[in-house]
């Protein structure tokens, strides 16, 4: 006969077993790549090494597009360069009138899911038609607009805090047309904000498009 406490662990594993199984790979449309030319050198401390290859990022069964078409606020009203309508409209190409400029120093971008949500993943799309790498880019989620409390910190590149946002153990990286995919493990909330604080080739910073995947909280 079965212990108890036998019995229970096979049940925990039983369920462990079905929940993995439920998990998906994400499954995320990347636009062509724009890189013309040999990218010149680009030297920095916490620059992740190239050519890494990402592994799928696996994410719960019914996931879904969330950000598609919802409205996007920013630190900077009116950009140098297009609407803040074109993070959320689906054109990731990068092309001239498809992203988004913002003036220098940090500045954020922000969408509003509408209503509360469980997030599973952040996609965004930095301008990417030359090798460049964006500084401090710092992604976080709460259900307060003014992201005063309940902050979910889910990606920091940020090593010296030089964005007064805390500072961050994730590695820099060069974009190219995959953008960066960042898993946010279920983090609940209405809000999505991005910071980035300027490249390595202007003071500026762009936007193509941002993406925000999960399921409505229940």
């Amino acid at each position: 006969m079965l212990t108890r406490k036998f019995t229970h662990t096979l049940s925990a594993l039983a369920l462990a077993v079905v929940a993995h199984a439920a998990d998906m790979p994400l499954k995320v449309e990347m636009p062509k790549p724009l890189f013309a030319g040999t990218p010149r050198p680009i030297s920095l401390a916490n620059l992740e090494p190239a050519g890494i290859k990402r592994p799928d990022l696996m994410v719960p069964a019914g996931t879904t597009l969330l950000s598609k078409g919802k409205k996007v606020t920013s630190s900077d009203a009116l950009p140098v360069i297009g609407e803040l309508s074109f993070l959320t409209d689906g054109d990731k190409t990068g092309i001239d009138g498809a992203y988004v400029e913002l003036g220098p120093g940090t500045q954020w971008v922000q969408v509003d899911l509408g209503a509360s949500a469980k997030i599973a993943a952040v996609a965004v799309w930095h301008f990417h038609s030359q090798a460049r790498v964006y500084h401090d880019v710092v992604i976080q989620i709460s259900d307060d607009a003014d992201f005063k409390k309940g902050v979910t910190t889910i990606f920091n590149t940020d090593d010296d805090n030089s964005s007064k946002l805390g500072k961050g153990k994730d590695l820099s990286y060069v974009e190219t047309n995959n953008g960066r995919v960042v898993a946010a493990n279920g983090a609940s909330g209405r809000y999505v904000r991005l910071y980035s604080n300027g490249n390595t080739s202007d003071e500026l910073n762009h936007y193509c498009e941002v993406e925000v995947f999960g399921t409505p909280a229940k």
